[in-house]
């Protein structure tokens, strides 16, 4: 059966939901090998096994890690000659996706971004021209190289050998020109991350500054916070957390959108979720118009009684 690699998705060797959600895909069009680079790979592998690893290629050099995406680039074009693989399955993230342009070049190889979808063939489905179409796309030249939004699968377990493999790697000068000088952890805030999330709850112009009702939402169903960029151009919530065409794409579950109008540069970033709410005073709002249920009324009376209501839940 055709190899299918999947780069790891991690920080400091923990590894991220989409890395499970690739490896549930990969079996779709072949064996699944995770590709690990960096610290904390001897600790992840039984995880990644758990989720139907049969390879893992490990890259533990410190070197590697010193620098810019290049390196990694050039680790997975060595690794594409050596195993032939049918697809290499990249997390879509700013980082990712530039190792995906950088190993399509090196490889010759076919490449598509933010895909939500990906079957058999491989064929991949995308949402495109800020949400205004969906498309099916196939690599016709080489490996096919394929960015994949979080929350395009649900996780399966399939257990498999998860068999063990150090990869050693020489490091082009090119690919040492940038070399990361500094870096900080991002400052938790004990909820999931953003692009991650399966449930994001985001507030906008009509929260006119107080995210208290949208983060008291949130809490209770264990989601993120988004924000409109009008939200956080006001400077109400800060632009890490701005969801859209020009702040970061979503792809959640479920998606709240509270006060917030529905211009196409916000819903560019969330209408790929699998399902939409709105709360908005006008019932002409644009975001109405994309919504799978949707509430005209103040985000300061309905969200408050949903809060309660999913604790009289909960019990």
């Amino acid at each position: 059966m055709a190899e299918v690699l999947v780069v790891v998705d991690h920080a400091a060797g923990v590894v991220r939901k989409p890395t499970a959600e690739m490896l549930t895909i990969a079996r779709r069009l072949g064996e699944p090998s995770a590709v690990f680079i960096g610290p904390g790979a001897e600790t992840a592998k039984d995880l990644l096994a758990r989720y139907g690893a049969h390879k893992i290629y490990a890259v533990s050099d410190p070197e590697v890690t010193e620098y810019l995406v290049a390196p990694q680039a050039e680790i997975l074009a060595d690794l594409v000659e050596k195993t032939s693989p049918v697809a290499v399955l990249i997390p879509s993230n700013p980082a990712g996706k530039e190792v995906a342009a950088r190993l399509a070049i090196k490889t010759n190889s076919g490449l598509i971004t933010d895909a939500v979808d990906v079957q058999a063939g491989p064929e991949t489905t995308q949402s495109v021209f800020a949400g205004s179409y969906t498309v099916k796309a196939k690599a016709t030249t080489g490996t096919a190289i394929i960015t994949v939004k979080p929350n395009s699968a649900a996780p399966e377990q399939s257990p498999a050998p998860g068999a063990y493999e150090e990869v050693s790697v020489t490091l082009s000068d090119a690919a040492k020109a940038a070399k990361i000088t500094a870096s900080e952890p991002k400052k938790a805030s004990g909820r999931p991350e953003l692009t991650e999330a399966a449930i994001v709850v985001s507030g906008g112009r009509g929260t006119g500054g107080d995210f208290s009702p949208v983060e008291g939402f949130a809490d209770v169903l264990g989601a993120a916070v988004g924000a409109s960029r009008a939200a956080v151009d006001a400077g109400w919530y800060p632009h890490t957390s701005q969801v859209g065409q020009t702040g970061k794409q979503v792809s959640p579950q479920l998606y709240v959108a509270a006060g917030i109008s529905g211009a196409i540069q916000h819903r560019a970033g969330m209408q790929t979720s699998k399902t939409i709410v709105a709360i908005n005073k006008d019932e002409e709002a644009p975001i109405f118009e994309l919504v799978d249920f949707g509430v005209v009324g103040d985000l300061f009376q309905v969200l408050p009684q949903a809060t309660d209501a999913v604790k009289a839940k909960k019990g």
